[in-house]
């Protein structure tokens, strides 16, 4: 289906001819009708699957009609993480480039000079603010926004948010919206935990079910069975004669990750840290840095498998195995974009081969195990336990063994492609 086949207003399809976005996703599709018709949602779907543009679209079309509350806030997007909601703003401000529709991002870690333009955008009433929850609520704790006149209230990730412990305060912000609303929310997981939160905030919802994807077939997929020491050997190994090039090497914990990180200096390698211990302004510039192609190797936490869009990753190592299988599919994700090729490479110690076959399972294939190189030593066997404990969705630590519409115009760029 094409966009303009959705009973989509001419200033939203303009947006989306000059993004060259032409077909509609399957979520987008199942999504976008239902949202026109002002109908509550939950969707089920992950990074990747064009859920942004899902619920943004129908938004912006309902908003762009001029029949909402002038300098009142009318949308909430909440967002788990700075970064995601750095980039729903960066989609808001493309798909809304035709439209007299304003926007402010509000999220931690900033200094004061970012917190009071925050604070000047909810006072003049943007039309869309996307927001981190702690952010939101402490200026709802000083009394810098006004929420009685919200339309829209959209929870994007709501299932990392949970995880995260953000769950008293998604529900103090809930307080602070009238009744009358249309809700949606989005999660990659169905838990008890977000069906609880759904029957609590949504009203009469319609579902959208995206299947799990599996990972692109041109991803090069995998795995050395090591022990834990041999790990940074491998990594050495892997460069000695090939100079790394947009590389993202995921581990399981910031302490993990400044370690690596330390280790991969020590070998001379060009490389960058990414993880919750640095401020806004240290994230944007290693970001900006690894970008532009001044890092080469980037250690990260999983706070940039998901919603973060880098296009053209060579290389994705997962220095532990990943928590569940769809944080699997997330990392590994980050490559083999935009028509590029990519390969993925998974570390698997001991402790972690439980959880490695789970993700086998899910795939319904089995990765290749490539030999440890002579000079690390003897590596142990690849032998699981015979029942991995499947790759159920959603299930945590598998264990085992190895100023709105003045007439002040916004400076804005014209939109570029962020396909999501």
């Amino acid at each position: 289906m094409n966009f303009t086949d959705l009973d989509l207003d001419d200033c939203v399809l303009d947006a989306l001819d000059a993004m060259n976005f032409q077909e509609c996703t399957p979520v987008q599709e199942h999504a976008i009708p239902l949202l026109l018709e002002g109908k509550d949602l939950i969707g089920v779907a992950q990074t990747g699957t064009g859920k942004t543009a899902a619920y943004l679209l129908p938004v912006l079309n309902q908003l762009s009609r001029g029949e909402y509350k002038e300098d009142a806030i009318n949308c909430v997007i909440m967002a788990p993480t700075r970064e995601l909601a750095q980039q729903i703003d960066q989609q808001v401000e493309g798909f809304s480039y035709f439209m007299p529709v304003s926007s402010v991002a509000i999220y931690g870690g900033n200094d004061g000079i970012r917190y009071e333009q925050e604070k000047k955008g909810l006072a003049l009433g943007a039309d869309i603010i996307i927001a981190t929850p702690g952010r939101l609520i402490s200026h709802l704790n000083l009394g810098n926004v006004d929420l009685s006149h919200v339309s829209f209230f959209i929870l994007d990730e709501a299932d990392r948010m949970l995880d995260m412990g953000f769950y008293d305060d998604i529900m103090q912000i809930v307080k602070n919206l009238p009744k009358e609303r249309q809700t949606i929310m989005f999660s990659a997981t169905m838990p008890e935990k977000i069906q609880q939160l759904a029957k609590t905030i949504l009203n009469d919802p319609v579902e959208v079910k995206i299947a799990v994807s599996k990972p692109a077939e041109k991803i090069i997929q995998t795995a050395y069975v090591c022990y834990e020491r041999q790990k940074l050997g491998i990594i050495q190994s892997l460069f000695n004669d090939t100079k790394p090039e947009r590389v993202i090497i995921f581990a399981s914990s910031k302490l993990k990750v400044k370690d690596v990180t330390k280790a991969l200096l020590r070998m001379h390698l060009n490389v960058g840290e990414m993880h919750s211990d640095l401020d806004q302004k240290q994230r944007d510039h290693i970001m900006h840095e690894f970008k532009n192609g001044r890092i080469d190797i980037l250690v990260a936490t999983d706070i940039v498998a998901r919603g973060i869009d880098i296009d053209d990753i060579r290389l994705v190592i997962n220095y532990d195995v990943p928590h569940d299988c769809e944080d699997y599919v997330h990392r590994i994700g980050r490559t083999a974009r935009a028509n590029h090729d990519g390969c993925a490479i998974t570390f698997i110690s001991e402790m972690e081969q439980n959880k490695f076959k789970a993700i086998e399972n899910f795939l319904g294939k089995t990765i290749y195990k490539l030999p440890v190189p002579d000079t690390l030593g003897e590596a142990p066997a690849y032998a699981p336990a015979r029942k991995a404990g499947g790759a159920s969705r959603g299930k945590k630590g598998s264990h085992g063994r190895s100023g709105k519409r003045s007439n002040a115009k916004p400076n804005r760029r014209k939109p570029t492609s962020t396909k999501k």
